[in-house]
């Protein structure tokens, strides 16, 4: 595909639709490059990033990664060997009794246990490799920069980093290719021309902690370098069963030499230092590029990314907080096409660090990639969401060995679909209805019977287990949850949420038999017809203590409203604002409340969440949450989902038997205030669900 000539036609298309509205096109390269970062000393918990949503590299300020960033991607995992002995079938379950029936789960907490944590921590994400800079032969250290002023430039996918080391001056470009893994570097300086810099290339044993590798296991892996040509040499790794290389390129002449086990050292001989790394699960036949040409690449991709889909400009609002809200927004964007792109469901963290061993948390998938449709980069979402396909099996033999119908999805899992061990992990139920909103929002994106077939035995497998989840209590005359499960906030409060977002994938799954010419399914009308309605109490919808995530306002806030009084939920949301302990919650919950604000008439409340004071609502100078104490980015995605339907609007809610009888907003940024304080431009949007 042409990429240029696509975001060309795309942008000429928003231009002739302003046109015909009488308001001209956003500057998106001022919207953009206003909210360039700059760093100005070294910072061990904030560091840039370049990457492409498949591998991400973390830059310290030196302009490599001396001092903090690690290299992960979507691809490099690690599994450990078996404790000897044992095997995965070999793990104790926990038993339950579930109207009438034994189910069992993987509930218990174990941590003595070896199988159980072989069982959590593998497979896990690696740090595939550090590039870092050696000043004569010695390391570098941070103390020893000065003069520090590191730039992010958004609209190229350049850093650039400026520092004085032993009185000289050093200029480093550092950038990633948009469609291969690959990091490229460039120094400029006195201490290049005179041969005193050099990079060092470390590769550490896979490690399922936070770092992601240990260098404290050398005979455990082996690295086997290979000359590759005048300018490259290519590094066989291996680890138990797994296996990558890592090919380095370098202008002009240069000496490369192992230093210790796994480590090695590419000095520079005549003045000039660049250099290309590239990381790749299977050997690459094409050659490596230039430094030059890597810097092109970038220098072409990211204007095409700015230029395609959604922008929001709020610079000529009056409220003085639309430059926080608008940053937030606009590195958002960049952090999650980094992070948040790639051929699998991310971690909470990305790919700044190997947070929960790599693992991902398909609860979590929604924040991480719904607000790509809204944004019109569906195609960004849509490389994660082959694995709801591939691991279909998994699902069903889940549900079968647990007495249910369809396909039941995990909580915490890894590429291969095994669901890891504990309590949350084990009766988390909300993550289940998911596939059926990813299918729905391809389907208003493409409504085609390509799109149909496509998510066809997903939906309808997973329609299966909701109906089957649910037991029938014939003193209520209602279908009801029985435990054990986990709502939301991971605990047993009332499922007001799971209620909600049942009847959404219920009656989402009848609409597709329809659309494919198929009957109702009984079954999952029976189910639809009696579920048990939310929880009411005092005139609001009801949860036990407001700590946690308030998911009781969740199902009028990312989701359209099914079995929701919209009087009885706007009551609630204000209770929540008052009332809700904010620091207890995580920085989707924010978003989460500004989305219910919205769809029910009070966007000044929207505002107030989204920019709510908590530390569990703040941004870095980088951009992304750090509201758990490292890079959150559910957060970051709820944002821009929120943000989104905020500017765009939403569906009317649902149709007949639904409990919501008010229409969809017809007004521009029906979100935000109409006081005259905020003034949102936007395009590219699409409506939300």
């Amino acid at each position: 595909m042409n990429h240029k000539r696509t975001a060309l036609i795309v942008a000429s298309m928003i231009t002739a639709h302003l046109a015909l509205a009488g308001s001209p096109p956003i500057d998106r390269q001022a919207l953009v490059t206003r909210h360039n970062v700059e760093l100005n000393e070294a910072n061990s918990k904030q560091w840039l990033q370049v990457g492409n949503g498949e591998i991400a590299f973390g830059i310290g300020v030196d302009g490599l990664q001396t001092f903090a960033g690690l290299t992960m991607s979507h691809w490099g995992w690690h599994t450990a060997p078996l404790p000897e002995g044992l095997s995965p079938e070999d793990f104790e379950l926990n038993e339950y009794q579930v109207a009438g029936r034994t189910v069992r789960y993987k509930s218990a907490w174990r941590a003595d246990d070896p199988l159980w944590n072989w069982l959590r921590q593998n497979p896990h994400r690696m740090n595939l490799g550090q590039t870092t800079l050696l000043r004569d032969g010695k390391r570098v250290y941070a103390y020893q920069l000065s003069d520090i002023r590191q730039t992010l430039d958004l609209w190229s996918g350049i850093i650039t980093s400026r520092y004085t080391l032993d009185g000289q001056p050093v200029m480093v470009e550092t950038c990633a290719h948009p469609t291969r893994d690959i990091l490229a570097a460039r120094f400029e300086s006195p201490l290049v021309s005179s041969n005193r810099l050099s990079a060092v290339f470390t590769f550490p044993y896979a490690d399922p902690g936070g770092t992601g590798g240990t260098m404290n296991k050398p005979d455990s892996h082996t690295t086997r370098m290979n000359v590759a040509g005048d300018n490259a040499v290519v590094f066989d790794r291996r680890l138990d069963d797994d296996r990558y290389q890592v090919a380095v390129g370098w202008s002009g002449e240069a000496v490369v030499a192992e230093r210790q086990a796994h480590q090695y050292e590419l000095k520079p001989q005549d003045g000039v230092f660049e250099i290309v790394v590239l990381f790749s699960r299977e050997p690459e036949i094409e050659p490596l590029p230039t430094f030059a040409e890597v810097k092109a690449a970038s220098v072409e991709h990211w204007p095409e990314f700015w230029q395609s889909g959604g922008a929001i400009d709020l610079s000529e609002s009056k409220d003085p907080r639309w430059r926080e809200l608008e940053r937030r927004i606009v590195l958002s964007q960049y952090q999650m096409a980094v992070n948040e792109a790639g051929s699998l469901p991310p971690q909470e963290a990305g790919l700044v660090n190997n947070g929960w061993h790599g693992k991902f948390h398909l609860e979590m998938h929604w924040w991480h990639g719904t607000h790509y449709a809204s944004w019109d980069r569906w195609e960004l979402f849509d490389r994660s969401l082959w694995w709801y396909r591939e691991t279909l099996p998994k699902a069903r033999e889940r549900a079968a060995f647990q007495g249910y119908k369809g396909a039941r999805w995990g909580k915490m899992v890894g590429p291969e679909g095994r669901n890891s061990p504990g309590a949350s992990n084990s009766f988390l139920i909300w993550q289940n209805p998911h596939p059926i909103f990813y299918a729905e929002q391809e389907y208003r994106l493409n409504p085609t019977r390509k799109t149909l077939e496509k998510w066809r035995e997903v939906v309808f497998d997973t329609a299966d287990f909701l109906a089957s989840f649910p037991v029938f209590n014939p003193q209520t005359g209602y279908y009801e949850f029985v435990q054990p499960y986990h709502t939301m906030p991971e605990d047993s409060n009332p499922p007001s949420f799971e209620l909600g977002y049942w009847r959404y994938g219920l009656r989402t799954a009848l609409e597709w038999r329809k659309r494919l010419g198929l009957e109702p399914e009984p079954t999952w009308q029976e189910v639809l017809s009696k579920l048990a309605p939310l929880p009411v109490k005092d005139g609001v919808y009801w949860y036990r203590q407001l700590v946690s995530h308030p998911g009781h306002i969740g199902t009028y806030g990312l989701l359209p409203g099914d079995g929701v009084d919209p009087e009885i939920m706007a009551a609630t949301v204000r209770k929540v604002m008052k009332e809700w302990q904010a620091d207890t919650g995580w920085g989707w919950d924010f978003p989460m409340i500004a989305m219910a604000a919205a769809r029910t008439g009070q966007p000044e409340l929207a505002i107030d969440a989204l920019l709510h004071p908590s530390y569990k609502n703040a941004y870095s100078v980088v951009g992304n949450n750090q509201g758990s104490g490292t890079a959150y980015f559910p957060a970051n995605g709820g944002l821009l989902y929120a943000v989104a339907m905020m500017a765009a609007g939403w569906d009317p809610p649902s149709p007949d038997g639904s409990g919501v009888t008010s229409n969809g907003p017809n007004t521009h940024a029906p979100g935000f205030p109409d006081d005259g304080s905020w003034t949102v431009k936007w395009e590219g949007l699409k409506k939300s669900q």
